[in-house]
């Protein structure tokens, strides 16, 4: 894999490379303390792999919810060395406890990726526990040193974390600016006229599903302790909610119209203007990915790219359009390229003023975009535990239930192959580490999964290979072990084959400062790695939930987002106009909030739906259900959000909006509500049809049409058996 310097530096100033030397120091410090300074390595041992569990659970996010996660997660490993260890003196208890722990801990995938993260690293030390059999007095004594472990690294990190907390919110910014700027340029790339327009497509909506999570993370973590006074008037804090409301800004002028590529490829081909459109946008992504690049460096952005030239020409081009007379008889392409002239002079005054933000000018304002105060926790995410989404999942249409009974059948194989195989016995809690690594809900996520995995380890052991081949010092031996245990940590949630390989290698060195001697460790991973593969795949054909499963009820979520959608942006029509258009209103205040919530709502409900649909694309021919009609669902879907979005920003831009115009938005809620696909959908008002209102007519009429559409697709996956 190629790596910029510009992807280069957005990894080296990243919170990933950043949580990574974090969770690295946290881990190793108690084998290098208790080991280096008293000669405890054992206890050293047991303590670090206490840490280890809690630095599973320690990803990126809030601090308060980190804190109650890792401290959640010590109580549970804590029982769980303790549950373990008194059994590995038993051979019969010790294959309950741990096929019991596996479907218990997998179960815990039911509270969503926090809890998949602690169940695993539960998972993770009753591996490494049940290595050899314990004295009652032994598991006492290892369940108090892990308890310490991963009590200490909680505290650490926590700690770490209160320290540089402005920098850990300015880190989450930037990744989602850097999310933005992909965006942006994969929007160019859809004027690309080299570029095929399906793949394209494709790659722009799982850019969209990527951004829309990482600009959440950046919620999470920006907006939270801004309603303090002390926030209010710090200039970093500041200069992080303006970027962040720029950027969102920036998004909404994007998605303001779903532009019809296929229409302008077609009628532009031999026009510039298309060109100036792309090279304008690929600018707009270069501007942004400085400025990310800067936030995250804690500097002044520098080196602005002017757009001044490709909007002129632009600006031209359209001019020729208008004398030509192309304005009267292709009037929607005419419309659509002064739309897109505006959206782009409007993203060049909006990065201009994000330049101008990262100067953090002890006189700056906050943006009041939506005021600073309480209501802004509505847009965080939130995370419920509670016992009872565990005990209603305990059934076989559960989707969860089958996933944990999937690993607890895995892990079941895997001890009796190191049970049956003398050779295996050894090692063989590697094979079911593998089977716990490996093994996800979705069949198309462990196939993948299982993949990187089993080429990431055979990388890892080349590579220790390599290293011990050369018969370095032992200090040598150390730093390539705790860089390659910072690096496989930060890399986790980035690129899990590149993690894998440096992890396999930190582990295999490790190994090496336990037992010297031992000369087939790294080939009993390997072997060990593709037994666990093997298994894995075995098993996944065992009670799968497939994803044609999910995608009716995905599908469904996303329309009656986008008709909540529409029907938040009628409410604040009517609010602003019952208060005379006085925006300061609470009436018009609540509404508008309402507003934006609806829209973060329809961009989470589409990625999700997007994401829903391309995993399934991964999974077996025969199991794909309906592909055609997602597809096309999946794409007016996105057109919809467009085009309202588009839309209402046209009527909160005029005095008084037409009551024929917001009846028959009014008139279209039926119809995207569920079960109601046979809805018969009024015509254009006249105004609209006869060109009264001219910015209007190609949005109205795209919204029209995607309405009507959504209804056809919707009706046809509705009307056959799944």
């Amino acid at each position: 894999m190629n790596i910029s310097v510009s992807e280069f530096q957005r990894f080296i100033y990243s919170h990933h490379f950043y949580s990574g030397l974090r969770r690295a120091a946290g881990t190793l410090l108690p084998v290098l303390v208790l080991g280096g300074i008293f000669g405890w390595y054992a206890q050293g041992l047991v303590a670090t792999f206490g840490a280890l569990c809690v630095a599973f659970i320690d990803q990126p996010g809030p601090h308060e919810n980190r804190r109650n996660e890792m401290l959640g997660g010590a109580l549970l490993s804590t029982l769980t060395v303790a549950v373990t260890g008194l059994a590995t003196s038993h051979p019969v208890l010790i294959w309950f406890a741990v096929i019991g722990q596996c479907f218990l801990f997998s179960m815990l995938s039911v509270f969503g990726k926090k809890g998949g993260q602690i169940g695993f690293a539960c998972l993770l030390l009753m591996t490494v526990t049940m290595h050899s059999p314990l004295t009652t007095e032994e598991v006492w004594r290892h369940t108090l040193v892990s308890m310490g472990g991963g009590l200490f690294y909680a505290l650490f990190s926590y700690a770490l974390s209160q320290v540089m907390s402005l920098r850990e919110k300015e880190q989450a910014l930037s990744v989602a600016l850097f999310a933005t700027s992909d965006y942006i340029a994969r929007r160019a790339d859809m004027y690309n006229l080299d570029n095929d327009l399906d793949e394209s497509y494709q790659k722009l909506i799982v850019c969209q599903s990527d951004m829309t999570e990482k600009h959440q993370a950046a919620r999470d973590m920006v907006l939270r302790g801004l309603t303090t006074e002390a926030s209010k008037h710090d200039p970093r804090r500041i200069m992080l909610w303006n970027l962040f409301i720029e950027m969102i800004t920036i998004l909404d002028t994007l998605v303001a119209t779903h532009t019809d590529y296929a229409l302008l490829r077609r009628v532009l081909e031999g026009s510039d203007a298309i060109l100036f459109m792309r090279d304008a946008l690929y600018k707009n992504a270069m501007d942004i990915d400085r400025i990310a690049l800067a936030v995250s460096r804690n500097r002044t952005a520098q080196h602005r790219s002017s757009v001044k030239a490709e909007l002129r020409a632009l600006e031209f081009e359209i001019e020729q359009m208008h004398q030509n007379g192309f304005a009267e008889h292709d009037p929607d392409v005419y419309t659509l390229c002064v739309q897109v002239l505006r959206r782009l002079r409007n993203n060049a005054r909006i990065i201009d003023r994000m330049y101008e933000h990262t100067r953090g000018s002890s006189d700056a304002k906050p943006i009041e975009a939506v005021n600073m105060d309480n209501s802004l926790g509505e847009f965080l995410s939130r995370q419920q535990f509670r016992v009872g989404m565990i005990t209603s999942n305990l059934r076989l249409d559960s989707p969860f239930c089958r996933y944990a009974l999937r690993v607890a059948l895995a892990a079941g194989i895997a001890m009796t192959l190191s049970t049956l195989i003398p050779t295996l016995a050894r090692q063989g809690y590697w094979i079911l580490l593998t089977v716990l690594i490996i093994m996800k809900p979705g069949f198309a996520l462990t196939r993948q999964r299982n993949g990187w995995r089993l080429l990431g380890t055979l990388l890892g052991c080349a590579l220790a290979f390599g290293v011990l081949y050369t018969q370095p010092s032992n200090s040598v031996l150390l730093t390539v072990m705790v860089v390659s245990t910072i690096v496989g940590g930060s890399l986790l949630q980035i690129n899990y084959m590149a993690a894998s390989t440096f992890n396999t290698n930190a582990v295999l060195l490790a190994f090496h400062f336990i037992d010297p001697s031992s000369l087939t460790i790294i080939g009993d991973r390997a072997v060990d790695t593709l037994i666990g593969s093997m298994v894995c795949f075995a098993c996944s054909y065992f009670l799968p939930w497939w994803e044609s499963q999910f995608m009716p009820s995905l599908a469904r979520a996303a329309v009656s987002a986008n008709r909540e959608y529409l029907r938040c942006g009628l409410n604040l029509l009517d609010a602003r106009k019952a208060a005379g258009n006085n925006m300061q209103s609470p009436s018009v205040q609540e509404a508008d909030l309402a507003w934006r919530l609806s829209r973060k709502n329809v961009h989470i409900a589409f990625s999700n739906f997007a994401e829903a649909f391309y995993r399934m694309m991964l999974e077996p021919r025969s199991r794909q259900r309906h592909v055609a009609e997602f597809n096309n669902l999946m794409i007016q879907s996105h057109m919809l959000a467009s085009q309202i979005a588009a839309v209402m920003t046209l009527f909160l831009g005029m005095s008084r909006v037409p009551e024929a115009l917001t009846s028959h938005l009014t008139h279209l809620l039926p119809a995207l509500a569920p079960g109601q696909d046979g809805v018969a959908l009024e015509p254009l008002p006249q105004a609209v049809s006869e060109g009264q209102f001219s910015e209007l007519t190609y949005p109205m009429k795209q919204l029209q049409r995607s309405v009507h559409r959504v209804q056809l697709e919707l009706k046809s996956i509705n009307g056959s058996a799944l």
